[in-house]
């Protein structure tokens, strides 16, 4: 599983190459998460509307090493968005991959931008 764990590697948005078109935004619950494949990646993409915002990072749980993060619960830590992995309640932060209870390396994230009412995943290949 590390193989696959290894494919996940977080973009910034001045490395995106590619603006890969996932869905329309109606695709996609509100203050919740569904999961896009790219290539061999699965990315989970949420619809934060609370605070009006789109994330996106690997739908691959580090810990248990299941595809699950985008079934996650949504909320925050002192005002920093995040994820809880629905298997082990993990938390990580959707703007920086950090493992917010401190015992797990960061997950990937990619940048999340809106256009023409469609949702775009910026990749860097």
């Amino acid at each position: 599983m590390e193989e696959l764990l290894s494919k996940y590697k977080t973009v910034k948005t001045d490395d995106v190459k590619v603006w890969f078109k996932a869905a329309s935004v109606e695709a996609f619950p509100i203050d919740g998460g569904a999961c896009v494949k790219y290539k061999d990646l699965q990315i989970a993409v949420f619809n934060f509307s609370r605070l009006n915002m789109w994330y996106a990072c690997q739908n691959l749980s580090p810990e248990k090493q299941e595809m699950v993060l985008s079934r996650g619960m949504l909320g925050d830590q002192k005002g920093t968005p995040k994820i809880a992995c629905p298997l082990h309640k993990k938390t990580f932060s959707l703007e920086t991959g950090e493992n917010l209870n401190g015992d797990l390396d960061p997950i990937a994230i990619y940048p999340v931008k809106i256009e023409n009412n469609f949702v775009y995943i910026g990749f860097s290949e």
